[in-house]
């Protein structure tokens, strides 16, 4: 093993700039948090970050059980933001659901949103729902009376760091976060 070190963007944005109008694309629903949906946070976020670049740099991500903890903690925080907090699920015409993004908000000690683990399983990329759970989260945090939003992605993961820019989020700092990789 080796350590290394991956580029991150910390991003910010003014709720000032935000769209009043938000929307769920077609075959989708958009679910406010609720205590009981904690497992499923938990399995849409290990579905959506497990084979991804995140998984390295937050191990946790990469864990059915660590995805369960991690949702936990973020519930339990002083700062948790339950109106920002949201789960994408897809329903089949069969009826079925498939449990297929999430999103938590935080509040931090300068009244600012953290937006938490954005996530959209793989299946499901590309139909807008990315763009669905942050204007979903962004009007949470608003409603919470909170101005401005923060967070942090990595550079490498180019369809979220345009999904940001395109969302008016602006470059604020760039961090490296060190990981350990196995050698070749």
């Amino acid at each position: 093993m080796t350590q290394t070190y991956l580029k991150r963007y910390k991003m910010e944005y003014s709720l000032r700039l935000l769209p009043p109008r938000v929307f769920v694309p077609q075959g989708y629903q958009v679910l406010p948090w609720q205590p009981h949906l904690l497992e499923a946070h938990a399995m849409a976020k290990f579905q959506s970050f497990r084979d991804e670049l995140d998984a390295q740099v937050f191990p946790c991500l990469g864990e059915e059980a660590g995805c369960r903890r991690l949702m936990g903690e973020i519930a339990k925080r002083s700062g948790f933001v339950a109106d920002a907090t949201w789960l994408a699920v897809y329903v089949h015409p069969c009826g079925s659901i498939d449990y297929c993004g999430t999103v938590q908000g935080i509040r931090d000690d300068m009244n600012c949103g953290g937006i938490q683990n954005l996530g959209v399983t793989p299946n499901h990329r590309g139909n807008g729902l990315g763009t669905s759970l942050l204007l979903h989260t962004l009007h949470g945090f608003r409603s919470r009376h909170i101005d401005r939003v923060y967070l942090e992605v990595t550079a490498k993961n180019r369809p979220a760091v345009r999904l940001y820019r395109e969302m008016g989020f602006r470059h604020v700092k760039t961090v490296y976060k060190s990981i350990e990789v196995a050698l070749t």
